[in-house]
């Protein structure tokens, strides 16, 4: 089952029929626990509806701040050395790699993120920009996760590279931060052969190509969701996105116009041209 907020109000798919979630807010509804067994129960009296548009998705977050990790996968490992090597803090990265304790930080607040068709941004005072594909756990105020999204976090390595202690500045601006289309809502994890897929287009032709699984990441959802939510609390649930394995080479940065586009299935795909 897939949910997602629309301009006309929050959609069901279920088995290809689309219904109407009528009684409930996205708050309210992302921060159940016992969401998969609901939305079940709901298909059985809820009003069929047409399905939304491109045009009417908005990103899959009301009130929820967003969180991600980093160095999760050894791609990312040797990625983030190499462009931290000459600042001196290239064996950081190693290091959290092999520690117990991952890296968290925070990501975005809901205006700095922008769903399915919508732009998101590159600094203006970057030059080496990337983004970065990842599954994104949906986690309720109780620490359970109850679905999962596509998430880009959008990167500026050339300010992160200079000193680890700009990673907030490399992270956290407007429109840094790629969420949709909805939320897979499933009764368990995703397989481990679950692929992440990237595409970077630029005037029609494809600049960068790449794919990950799941079982190339170092730590379990479950773990990451455990270390977030210590002396953490989350009123309306947390959205994490959970490290990439895809890196596009050092001679590549984004450009405006760019088109980002993620699949991951059985998601969806999420595209965000780059302004």
């Amino acid at each position: 089952m897939r949910i997602f907020r629309t301009t006309t109000g929050i959609a069901l798919e279920h088995d290809s029929r689309w219904f109407a979630l009528a009684d409930t807010s996205w708050d309210a509804l992302v921060n159940r626990d016992d969401l998969y067994d609901y939305l079940t129960s709901a298909t059985e009296y809820t009003e069929t509806r047409p399905v939304p548009s491109d045009g009417e998705l908005l990103p899959p977050i009301e009130s929820q701040e967003v969180w991600a990790a980093g160095v999760t996968y050894f791609r990312s490992r040797t990625a983030r050395m190499e462009e931290a090597k000459t600042a001196g803090g290239g064996d950081f990265y190693d290091r959290v790699y092999a520690a117990d304790r991952p890296e968290l930080f925070f990501k975005a607040t809901p205006h700095r993120v922008r769903g399915h068709g919508q732009d998101v941004r590159i600094r203006s005072d970057a030059r080496w920009n990337v983004p970065e594909p990842e599954l994104t756990l949906a986690i309720t105020s109780s620490g359970k996760i109850v679905g999962y999204t596509i998430g880009n976090d959008m990167s500026s390595r050339d300010i992160e590279g200079e000193n680890p202690l700009y990673l907030p500045q490399a992270k956290v601006y407007d429109a840094s931060c790629g969420l949709g289309p909805g939320i897979l809502v499933a009764n368990g994890p995703l397989d481990k052969a679950t692929e992440i897929a990237l595409r970077i287009g630029r005037g029609g032709t494809t600049v960068f190509a790449g794919t990950t699984t799941l079982a190339a990441l170092k730590r379990s959802s479950e773990e990451l969701v455990q270390y977030l939510y210590r002396d953490n609390r989350f009123p309306a649930g947390s959205l994490l996105l959970t490290g990439t394995g895809i890196v596009p080479p050092d001679d590549f940065t984004l450009a405006s116009g760019d088109e980002v586009t993620i699949t991951i299935e059985p998601i969806g795909t999420l595209v965000n041209r780059v302004s």
